[in-house]
């Protein structure tokens, strides 16, 4: 049997659109909660691990 290559469909661009608009969302969405991350000043706290350099003796 011989293979057709079926060509685009126009449901297919339209889904590639929808995907690409998404994509640019999430993008902006993401990158506005980085910049709102950024903005918040550093946490003065020194709770957390040891850095790993340094052994600590029981």
């Amino acid at each position: 049997m011989g293979e057709k290559t079926n060509p685009p469909k126009k449901g297919e661009a339209a889904r590639k659109e929808r995907l690409a608009e998404a994509l640019r969302a999430n993008l902006q969405k993401r990158k506005a909660q980085t910049r709102s991350r950024r903005a918040g000043d550093a946490d003065p706290r020194s709770e957390g691990l040891p850095a790993a350099g340094k052994m600590h003796k029981d």
